[in-house]
Parts: structure tokens; sequence; C-alpha cells
């Protein structure tokens, strides 16, 4: 089900709020409050409440939200009620750290291909996910995969960025320095690790 004009950043705090409803399972909790998520997310109750509200109504006034139904109307909202797929390219210390991350299993997210042009990786095997030759990258539209994880440098980045969005690529994580450019239908979200580092020293 897709909604209408639901924030950007109500839809940033919903994997909050599932990894939050993760946390609070594994206590052996059934059921949380609105001010109990938004302490785990570091917001605030009403603004749970009002997230919610945009899904319709999700919990009961002075009882709260039962656990289990919420993790799973989330995981429907955002599509992860089933395994979504994610191949990666860049397979050099930072792309390997993602491959070994152990994290994409809850959120039913699979990495299922790497892709590097060294050829000292290539046919290596990272956390069980096979490194390819990138001149394979072609070869991603046989595999049923809409997601991208792109950890290349910079410089080839907007190459590697056509070529997955030319096989298929809906969604791409770029971990690059470049701002990568793509048709209107397609997603791209930017980490960019050292710019958001060097925010920190203005807070302390």
């Amino acid at each position: 089900m897709r909604y209408a004009k639901i924030p950007d950043q109500t839809i940033r705090r919903l994997p909050l709020y599932l990894r939050a409803l993760f946390s609070v399972a594994e206590q052996g909790q059934p059921e949380v409050s609105s001010k109990d998520l938004a302490q785990y997310v570091g917001a605030h109750a009403w603004q749970v409440r009002k997230d919610f509200s945009f899904f319709g109504e999700f919990g009961r006034p002075g009882v709260g939200y039962s656990v289990p139904w919420l993790t799973e109307q989330i995981k429907m909202i955002l599509r992860l009620d089933s395994e979504k797929k994610a191949v990666l390219v860049g397979v050099g210390n930072l792309g390997a750290a993602v491959l070994s991350f152990s994290g994409f299993r809850k959120y039913n997210l699979e990495i299922v291909a790497a892709f590097d042009a060294d050829e000292n990786r290539i046919g290596q095997s990272v956390n069980g996910v096979e490194v390819m030759d990138i001149a394979c990258l072609g070869s991603v539209g046989q595999l049923d995969v809409t997601l991208a994880i792109v950890t290349v440098p910079g410089e080839v980045a907007q190459d590697m960025a056509d070529q997955l969005v030319n096989v298929g690529i809906k969604g791409i994580l770029n971990f690059t320095s470049c701002r990568l450019i793509v048709p209107d239908q397609v997603r791209v979200t930017n980490i960019d690790i050292g710019m958001d580092l060097a925010s920190l020293p203005y807070y302390v």
C-alpha cells in the first residue's frame, strides 16, 4: 500500500521505531507506549503519535501499542514485510565492513552479490557474499534486485550509479561524497561519514 503526502522525516523515523520495537520485544514486553517509543528514538510522545496518525489508528488510549502488531504494521508500511535483496558495489574497507554487518536480516534485507574491480578481491567471499567482477554488473538484472549500496571511490560513483539504474535499480544507498544524478523514479540516500563527523566539533 502507498500513502500520499507522508513527510520524509516521518518515513525516516519509522526504522527508528522499528529498531526500538525489536529491543522492546527482546525484553519480553508485549505492549509499549508512545512515551516509551519516544524515549528510545529521542523524540517526543506527541511526535510518535503524529507520525503514526498518517497511517491510521495504531494504539489504544491508556494501553499503548501491541509490540508484535505494530512491528508488522511498520514493516508493511516500509515494504519490509517480504525479503528485499540488494547488491553492493565497491568491496574496499568500507564495503567489506558493510558486507560483514549482521543487522540487515532483522529488517528482511539481504545483500546477495558484491562487485569490485580489484582482481585480488574478485572471487573471494565476504560474510558469505561472493565478490564478482565489476564488468559483470549487468547481471544484476537477473537477480531480482532493486536496491544497491555504493561504496566506490567518488570519481567512479556516477558511472556506477548510471549502470545500476540501467539494470533496474530503484534505490541507492550512497556512501560516497559524490552527488549522484539519477532519474526521478530512483531514490538516493546519501551517507557521508566525513561530513557527519565534521559537524560534531561544533557540539563538543
